[in-house]
């Protein structure tokens, strides 16, 4: 299973029923689990924590140091989940000191050239499109799409269940369970139909639609808002999740 041309240093950790393809390169400090696929020419540097059942295609790069000039050799690592597909010259970098790790949690697609910076974390069930970067120390919640050529700022926070537009651009936060897009970005409805393919019920679709109804459309600011969401639409972890979202963003969320 694993080609006499790739490189493995003798004191990385590698799982059982690993497929290293032709000059790949596995470096030291690295740990892989069981029943990875790592095709020919990718790169898994120091610091890489590797789950079980990824692919990894040609030309990606795993745990590279941050391109962040604060950085100054400190040990930290890039962890990657379960079952993720890593497509061709995607780059995960490793954290810097100020959170030690990046993180790629399990069920991701993450697509052709995307690059995530160090310190990011990203969730479970995420689609990432062709040629995406996501700058430094961003957050992305479970079962976000973003569609190709985003670039998103650090800091920022992306909410679940959201859909972004193709080509965006964005320095605020995305709330959850929103279609975002337009340029400049803004909040364009709720996701009907993704939310509708992961088994949301019509009534609490509703119900998240007249919370972000009164949060962009009432004219109120946004504490009015959410105190007047919490009075009129019944509660649940979902609208839970919004007005938590909202209440503890740093950057403030996107317009409508």
């Amino acid at each position: 299973m694993i080609s006499p041309l790739a490189y493995i240093h003798p004191e990385a950790k590698i799982g059982k029923n690993v497929e290293v393809g032709p000059f790949s390169y596995i470096d030291k400090d690295v740990i892989i689990g069981d029943n990875n696929k790592i095709m020919p020419n990718v790169t898994i540097l120091e610091g890489a924590r590797i789950g079980n059942g990824n692919t990894f295609f040609p030309g990606s790069v795993i745990s590279a140091t941050p391109q962040d000039l604060k950085f100054k050799g400190e040990v930290t690592t890039a962890e990657i989940g379960d079952n993720n597909l890593i497509r061709e010259n995607v780059t995960v970098n490793r954290g810097t000191a100020a959170k030690n790790r990046t993180v790629v949690g399990s069920n991701n697609l993450l697509m052709e050239g995307v690059h995530v910076a160090h310190d990011a974390i990203v969730g479970n069930g995420c689609i990432i499109g062709n040629a995406t970067k996501l700058a430094g120390e961003i957050i992305i919640d479970d079962n976000a799409i973003v569609s190709a050529a985003v670039l998103m700022h650090q800091f920022c926070r992306v909410g679940g269940y959201v859909m972004i537009q193709g080509g965006s651009r964005f320095s605020q936060d995305i709330p959850p369970y929103i279609i975002a897009g337009r340029d400049p970005i803004v909040y364009a409805g709720i996701n009907i139909i993704g939310l509708r393919r992961r088994g949301f019920s019509n009534e609490l679709i509703q119900n998240i639609h007249d919370a972000y109804r009164i949060i962009y459309q009432s004219g109120l600011n946004r504490s009015e808002a959410l105190k007047q969401v919490e009075q009129e639409i019944p509660m649940s972890k979902e609208i839970e999740y919004i007005l938590e979202f909202i209440r503890t963003s740093q950057r403030g969320i996107i317009k409508a």
